[in-house]
C-alpha cells in the first residue's frame, strides 16, 4: 500500500486554522489525493494531510470506525455500510471530487485494439480463455482483477460483467500500480485500472458498449464528451458533524486550482 505523510509549515495564511486530516481508501483516487494534500498545506502553514490507498472498502471501514477522517472512494458507499455509519451516531456526507474513465489494458505486443463489453464480460468470466476468440494470437488469456475491497473491482463488475462473476481463480491484485505492473510483464495479461495509471509500459484498447458498432479509446476527451462508455464519479465520504473539520481540504479540491490537478493527474474535473 501506497502512503505519503505530509506536514508543511510555510508562510503566514489566515484561510485554514491548524489541523490534521486523514485520508484513506481508493488506490484509484490515490495520486490525486496525495497531489492535492501536497498543493494545498504549502498555503495552508500548520495543516498536516495524511493520505493512504488500501481500497475503497478499506476506506469506508475506516471512516465506520472512526480511524480516518475521509474516506476516498471509487464507488459508490453500500447500504450496508451507510447502515453502520448511522448505527455509530453518524451522518454520510458525499462529494463527488472527480471523475475517472477506467482503462482496459494489455500488453503492448498484444495485436488486439479493440474488445466489446460482451467480450470483456466473457474473458473476465471465464468463458473466452485464448486471444484468438477476439482475433488476437492463439495465446491463452491470463485476466487481473483487482482485490474483493477494491471500489474499482465493484464498479467493473457492475458495469463490464452486468453484475456476473468473475472467474473461479481470477488473479487478485491488492493495488492498481501492481495490475499495470503484472500486464505489462506477461503477453497474455489483462486488466483495468484507473486512467490516471496507463503508461507506455501497457496498451489501453478501444471499448464498444453498443455491440461493436463504435469503438472508443479511454481519454479524457473522450469521458468529457461522454463517448467513452466506463466512467465513474471518484468520491470523498466524511461524517457530517465532521464538515467544519475536513471542509477547507474539500472546498480547495473543488476550487479551481483543486481542479487543474484533477486535470494534470490524469482524471476527469467535476465542472
Amino acid at each position: 500500500m501506497k502512503s505519503i505523510i505530509l506536514t508543511l509549515a510555510i508562510a503566514a495564511s489566515t484561510s485554514v486554522a491548524l489541523f490534521a486530516q486523514k485520508i484513506k481508501g481508493s488506490d484509484t483516487c490515490l495520486p490525486l489525493s496525495q497531489k492535492e494534500a501536497e498543493v494545498f498545506m504549502k498555503s495552508n502553514p500548520g495543516a498536516s494531510v495524511t493520505v493512504t490507498g488500501g481500497g475503497s472498502g478499506v476506506g469506508i471501514a475506516a471512516l465506520i470506525e472512526g480511524t480516518t477522517d475521509i474516506a476516498q472512494s471509487s464507488r459508490k458507499i453500500k447500504f450496508d455500510e451507510r447502515q453502520k455509519m448511522q448505527q455509530g451516531g453518524k451522518t454520510t456526507k458525499e462529494v463527488i471530487a472527480a471523475y475517472d474513465a477506467l482503462a482496459i489494458i494489455v500488453h503492448p505486443q498484444n495485436k488486439v485494439t479493440n474488445l466489446t463489453r460482451e467480450q470483456l464480460e466473457g474473458i473476465f468470466t471465464g468463458k473466452i480463455k485464448n486471444w484468438k476468440e477476439v482475433g488476437g494470437d492463439d495465446l491463452a488469456i491470463i485476466p487481473y482483477a483487482r482485490e474483493t475491497s477494491s471500489g474499482t473491482y465493484e464498479f467493473f463488475k457492475e458495469s463490464v460483467l452486468n453484475n456476473r462473476n468473475y472467474m473461479a481463480g481470477i488473479m487478485s491484485m491488492p493495488a492498481t500500480g501492481a495490475i499495470v505492473q503484472s500486464v505489462s510483464q506477461t503477453r497474455g495479461a489483462i486488466g483495468y485500472v484507473g486512467l490516471a495509471y496507463v503508461n507506455s509500459s501497457v496498451k489501453a484498447v478501444k471499448a464498444s458498449y453498443d455491440q461493436g458498432k463504435t469503438f472508443v479509446e479511454p481519454t479524457v476527451a473522450n469521458a468529457k464528451n461522454e463517448t467513452y462508455p466506463i466512467v465513474r464519479p471518484l468520491i470523498y465520504y466524511y461524517d457530517a458533524k465532521q464538515e467544519a473539520a475536513v471542509k477547507p481540504f474539500i472546498d480547495y479540491v473543488l476550487s479551481a486550482n483543486g481542479q487543474k490537478i484533477v486535470e494534470e493527474v490524469g482524471f476527469i474535473t467535476v465542472k
